[in-house]
This record gives C-alpha cells, structure tokens and sequence, in this order.
C-alpha cells in the first residue's frame, strides 16, 4: 500500500509567508526590529532622571535661541540660519535666499530640532549598541522627511524659481512624475539611461567570451600593446552588480586602462539569476564561478600564476576561494588585490541596520517566497542609509525644479540591477554578516573548513573614505587575518563606487598608501591614517605600478582561447549574461 504524502504548508511555510506579506506593506523592513529598538530607548530613558533632566534644560535653551533668533529676523535685515548657532550647520540652508525671514526661521527651527532629536537618542545608558543605531537612524529617517528644504511652501529657493518662471517648473515636474510613473508600471529604467548601452557606449573594451557555465561568462580582452606582462590579471566583480562597472565609457574604463598598460585581462560576467536559480549557494560561486575562472585563465596563459583582482563582494568571494586554494595547497595565484572588499563582519558599518535576525528573517521569507532578493529591494536600502542625496534631493531636483539631473556612465550603470538567489543570499547574510564565520575561521568550502592566515602572496587592499556599504576601517581589518609578509592598503577619497571608478586622471581625487611587512607591527586604522603617505590624484597608476612589480617580465600576448583545452571562443565581448534583464 503506497503512503500517501501530504503536501500540506508546514507552520514554518505558514510563518515565512506571513513575514513576506508583511515585507511587502513595510518595504522590506521588519517591524519588530524598530519596535524593539524603541521599547529598549524608552524604557531605559525612562529609566534615566539625569538624562530626563538633560534633555529638557537643552529643549528649553533649543525653543529659547529659536525664539531669539525669531525676533531677530523679524527685524527685517537678512541673518543666515546657521549664524552663531550652537552646532554643524546644515549645508542645505547656505543660500542667500535662506537668509530672509521667515525662511531662516524655518530652518533655525529644524536645526536645533535636529540638534535635540539626536542628543534624546544617543548615549542613553543600557540601550544596547544595534538599538541605539536603530533609532539613530529612524530619527534621521524622519528628520530628513521633515527638512523645510524638501517642499515648496517653505523652500525660498523653490518659491523664486517658480515665480520667475511662472510655474513653468512644476508643470515639468508634474511631467516628470507622470513619466517615471509610466515607467515603473512597464518596469522600464529610469529616463535617461537608454544613452548609455551595454555593447555600444559602454562596456566596449574589445575582447571575447572564452568559457561559459551556467554560472559564469569569462572574457578575455584584446591586447592592444605589442608586448604584455607575463603574468594575466583575472577580475571577480561582485554578483550584485553588472561587471561593466569596470569597464564604463573608455574614459572611465579600468579595462580599457589595464589592457593600454600592457596587462592580459580576464573578467568574470556573473550570470542574472532568475527563480530557478534559487538554490545556487556560495559553494558554486566559489567553484563554479572562481575556481572555473581561474581554470579557464590557467589553460589558455598556461605556467603563469595569476593577479586575482575582487571588487565588493568578489572581493570577499577572492579571499575565500584563496584561502580555499592556499588550504589545498594550490599555489596558481600570483597577488589577490581586493577593492572595498570585507573580510571580517564584526562592524558591518551602516548596513548593520539591516543585519540582525529579525530583519533576516523578514528578508529570508521574501526571498524564499520568489526565489531570488531583486536588485529593487537591494537599491532601496542602499536610498535609506543616504536618503537625503539619494531620495529627497532627486525629488527636489526632478519634481520641484523640473530638472532631470544629467545621466553619467556610472548612474546608468547603477540602475542596471541583478538579483540574487535566496540561498546564496541567506548564506551570505547570515554566515558572514550576521555569525562573522570567515573572520573567525568558521567558514567551510567544500565541506572544509577554510582559514583567511593560509593566504600568504602579496596583497594590494584599496579602501574608500566615504563608504556606507564596506567602511574603510572594516576593509582595513584583512591586515589582522592574513599571513601576507607584502601588503599594501590604500585609502582612496570617495565612496564605495566613485572611489573605485576614479579613472587614470582624476584631478579631485587624493589617496593614501602605506606597504606592511608580515614583522611590521600593526597600526590601528587611526595610526595608518597618520603613517600612510597621501597623494592627489588617482590611485589607478599607483596600483597599475604595484602589479608591474610584481610580475616576472614582458612577453608576447596570448591567443584568445584555447580551443584544444575546451575553452573556445564562444562570443564577442560583452557577452550574453551582462544583458539579461
């Protein structure tokens, strides 16, 4: 007799799905999270007479100035909000027009209201370090929402362009919302990014597809000098992005920049995943993904060790898969060079909001319940942690001014998402974000487990000085982790993206750069920051200099492929995976 299957929801399908149902009414944030964090500040504020106290003498000095300086400009005469006001000013109320009543009431006001909101949330005794980060940010959140510059009643700035172009921009604004309305309904990306197209005007460094899985498209660019570096350099970009960040406008190009300089340049194009990719894990990023990548380089630039290049987290895929490489005792790579890339977990930076188990348990059922984390929902926490540049500033600009701001490479590139599958994701998340097992030597690959002080070859770490995502002071922690007796970190201004995409010749760039050896005493991040000898300009011919010196000589540059070890030309650069939507 067969015994029938049920195929009944479990309680634990009932619960995910729940959660997913209210992901969907809260943008993916989880309420607990919050409420926890709020019930922990008021309770123990409550719980805090001294600091009560605090508070409401500097409330009352905080109404009292705005009071002062209220009657002040009633006057008449133009007074600057942030004149001898008692905090950072806000660089958001610096204009001229900002200085006429009563619009430098408003923003007098709305400053100390800032200045008051942040001291009620910060350094209240027993709240504990993530909550207290919690409501920090749901107080910014909310303080950037209420900023009298986000609306037109109380923005001069926005009143006097009305009134000299007699509403002319708010009717091209109401354009605007009707357009990226349209848009989002089709699913269609943002108004301007159809000037820059994958293959035409960007992601254009001539090359050809040499290997395919169902992961993972290699590339390998055309030389353009007659000789090269004997040593090839393999590029793992990260899963979340599109690899032509790497290779914008020729301009903006690090491919391009690489190849001109003589180097053999290999890069890794992930694939888009889609729900029937769901239960890809990290196992096969590392194997089928790295590991294949690194074969294919191998086969066809044969007895060469490789310069292995990660950005993000390719960059932590890197460091785990050498370390996987050093534990087998597998001695192909040349360097590892790591761009904003994090190792050790334990201060996640900003994204720590996003890092605890209620709210993965909240994104680990939208995730299962699609099978993939789309790049909208990763976008859109990316918008929070810098709402007011990211969200409110756009609206002005685009809604209130009428004004598109102009699309460069590097944004239309941004908009260009891919997903991720839910078991990779999960892993990610809770293997290295949330347990930090990499940085603690907890992390298996294959079924062992791997340690980050195997890697012993030379090491180029690239920081940047502005990053929400992978903070520079996090990224500098792999100098704790690794056995490496040759590695040099550099601390590049901008963020995580500008910083790294700062092209060959970059007047408004500076960085720092400091080389350790393995008998160096370690400095703490502060210390490096004194010790490390800073430069302006790009940080591109500084790196491109370090690989030089770390490669055997010159040579003559490799065929494209190698047919008869199966890794045959099967495409033109930029291949089939950077296209799919």
């Amino acid at each position: 007799m067969t015994k029938k299957i049920s195929t009944a929801p479990t309680t634990q399908d009932i619960d995910r799905d729940f959660r997913a149902q209210v992901a969907q009414m809260t943008s993916g944030l989880a309420p607990t999270a919050f409420t926890t964090a709020w019930a922990d500040w008021a309770m123990h504020l409550a719980l805090s007479p001294a600091k009560q106290s605090e508070l409401q003498q500097h409330a009352l000095e905080r109404l009292q100035d705005t009071l002062t300086f209220g009657l002040r400009a009633l006057g008449g005469a133009p007074v600057a909000p942030s004149e001898s006001f008692a905090g950072k000013p806000d660089r958001r109320f610096e204009g001229q027009d900002w200085t006429n009543f009563p619009f430098n009431v408003y923003a007098r006001a709305y400053q100390n209201s800032v200045a008051l909101m942040n001291e009620a949330v910060r350094d209240v005794g027993g709240v504990t370090d993530y909550h207290g980060q919690l409501v920090e940010f749901s107080v910014r959140m909310l303080l950037d929402a209420a900023s009298p510059s986000n609306y037109l009643a109380s923005n001069p700035e926005l009143l006097a362009q009305t009134q000299s172009e007699q509403g002319q921009n708010l009717v091209r604004g109401f354009k605007h919302v009707i357009e990226d309305i349209d848009r989002t309904l089709k699913g269609a990306a943002p108004a301007g990014t159809n000037e820059f197209e994958v293959g035409k005007n960007v992601a254009v460094t001539p090359g050809k597809v040499v290997f395919r899985n169902e992961l993972v498209e290699v590339l390998q660019y055309e030389p353009t000098t007659k000789t090269v570096c004997a040593e090839p350099i393999l590029i793992v970009p990260a899963w979340i992005m599109k690899y032509y960040i790497l290779d914008l406008s020729p301009r903006n190009s690090m491919v391009k920049y690489l190849v001109d300089q003589g180097h053999t340049v290999f890069m890794m194009s992930w694939k888009n995943p889609d729900e029937s990719d769901r239960d890809i894990g990290m196992d096969d990023y590392v194997e089928k993904g790295f590991r294949a990548a690194l074969d294919a380089v191998t086969a066809i630039v044969p007895k060469r060790k490789v310069h292995a290049v990660g950005y993000c987290i390719g960059g932590t895929l890197l460091a785990i898969g050498a370390a996987a490489l050093a534990r087998d005792k597998d001695e192909r790579l040349a360097s590892i060079t790591m761009f904003a890339a994090q190792t050790d977990f334990s201060e996640p930076g900003e994204l720590a909001f996003f890092i605890n188990p209620s709210q993965l348990a909240t994104l680990e059922a939208t995730m299962h319940r699609k099978g993939v984390l789309e790049s909208k929902q990763m976008g859109g926490a990316f918008a929070m942690l810098r709402s007011q540049d990211l969200l409110w500033q756009p609206i002005i600009n685009q809604y209130l001014k009428g004004q598109r701001d102009r699309m460069i490479d590097l944004m239309a590139w941004n908009a260009d998402g891919t997903r991720m599958p839910w078991r990779m994701h999960t892993e990610y998340l809770y293997r290295l974000y949330l347990d930090n097992e990499l940085g603690t030597n907890r992390f298996p690959v294959g079924g062992k487990l791997i340690r980050l002080s195997d890697i012993r070859v030379p090491m180029f770490v690239v920081g940047t000085e502005a990053d929400h995502v992978a903070p520079w002071k996090s990224v500098y922690k792999v100098d704790n982790l690794v056995r490496s007796d040759d590695l040099t970190f550099l601390l590049t201004a901008g963020g995580h993206n500008a910083g790294i995409v700062a092209g060959p010749v970059h007047p408004k760039r500076h960085y720092r750069i400091r080389t350790r050896r393995l008998v160096d005493p370690h400095l703490a991040p502060e210390d490096w920051m004194e010790d490390a000898t800073k430069h302006d300009g790009s940080w591109w011919p500084a790196w491109q200099g370090w690989l030089v010196a770390h490669s055997s000589g010159q040579g003559k540059p490799p065929a494209m492929g190698a047919a008869g070890k199966a890794y045959r030309v099967v495409d033109d650069a930029p291949g089939a995976y950077v296209r799919q939507r």
